[in-house]
């Protein structure tokens, strides 16, 4: 089912681009990490019922065994082709205390609006649903 389920992060693709790109796709990740594309209206007046929605199709792929919580723990290796550049990457849990004493080195310098538009959703979807 990944390839049903894979989708690009949130903040690649605007809320029409998500939109057309999940269109007949109802296992699409777009409808958790941007649920806005379910709901009629813009972003900006939406955002609650957004992530709300999001955190509620979360919860049925999970009832639904489309993704599924590890038994332990473990890491997963993706690779990302794009033309001739190939990227390969390791997706894991890690303590937030190595972040903040930069053990886990930031990739980049985030905008506040950003950061609080991904903690507002990990709050309400309870999960930490894109990279770090």
């Amino acid at each position: 089912m990944a390839q049903e389920v894979i989708a690009p992060p949130y903040d690649v693709l605007d809320s029409r681009e998500a939109r057309e790109l999940a269109a007949g796709k109802p296992l699409s990740f777009l409808h958790v990490s941007k649920a806005e594309i379910d709901l009629p209206g813009r972003h900006g007046r939406i955002f609650r019922s957004g992530i709300q929605e999001g955190a509620d199709n979360f919860k049925k792929m999970l009832d639904d065994g489309i993704l599924i919580r590890e038994n332990k723990p473990c890491f997963y290796i993706y690779r990302l082709k794009m033309g001739a550049h190939v990227q390969t990457g390791l997706v894991v849990g890690a303590c937030v205390d190595d972040y903040l004493s930069n053990r886990i080195r930031k990739h980049e310098f985030t905008r506040p609006v950003k950061e609080d538009d991904r903690v507002n959703q990990i709050k309400f979807v309870k999960a930490q649903t894109g990279p770090g």
